[in-house]
């Protein structure tokens, strides 16, 4: 249940934490909402490469605690970690992708049948590193949006890219080629204030041309 519409709140006093409440868990209904609220994030094509493996259990935690390197206060405090993947065959979910939308009257027949014969093609020839790009990129903005949409139901969360990245997806059972680890979020109830931080100035950092 969303608990705070406050956007300027939400985006500016989302801070990262370390510390949680270790009593307060996060139902299984309530994670899953979270996660579709932060899949309306774009992607290209609509491919949607974005995976989510949601470590909540204490033995799963063990499994995950020594590949986190320096994050062990999130793993061992918070509700729970997320595993974000992107995937290197979401284009197998094209189809499935777009006959909903011509189902749900968002797209026509004819443009569905012409954007995947195009599509599909194009994503089959990438070379691995340019899919890896392309996926990073789109899970990346749904990791973003997963942050901001835990900090609207009550929650704070953490981002962690400390963590060894080739052993993380054999760790929870998935195929390593295919399954890219992205990032992993650690989500729950603030037990810290958690650290403020400075900002370059967007003069500093900008180019009009």
């Amino acid at each position: 249940m969303t608990m705070n519409n406050d956007f300027s709140d939400i985006i500016f006093n989302r801070k990262s934490i370390r510390v949680y409440d270790e009593k307060v868990k996060i139902s299984h209904e309530e994670m899953l909402e979270m996660i579709q609220e932060s899949t309306t994030a774009p992607s290209s094509v609509n491919m949607q490469p974005w995976r989510f493996v949601v470590v909540e259990t204490e033995e799963e935690k063990a499994n995950l605690r020594p590949l986190i390197r320096f994050n062990k206060r999130q793993n061992d405090t918070s509700s729970a970690m997320v595993l974000i993947f992107g995937d290197m065959q979401c284009y197998e979910y094209g189809e499935q992708i777009y006959n909903r939308a011509v189902a749900e009257g968002k797209m026509s027949p004819e443009v569905r049948d012409e954007q995947l014969a195009v599509i599909i093609p194009h994503y089959k020839n990438f070379t691995r590193q340019r899919m890896r790009d392309v996926i990073k990129v789109d899970s990346s903005l749904a990791a973003m949006q997963f942050m901001l949409v835990a900090r609207s139901h009550g929650y704070d969360t953490n981002p962690i890219g400390g963590f060894e990245h080739n052993l993380l997806a054999g760790a929870f059972g998935l195929d390593k080629d295919r399954y890219i680890p992205v990032m992993i979020i650690s989500i729950g109830k603030a037990v810290e204030a958690g650290y403020n931080s400075i900002r370059l100035d967007a003069e500093k950092i900008t180019t009009f041309t």
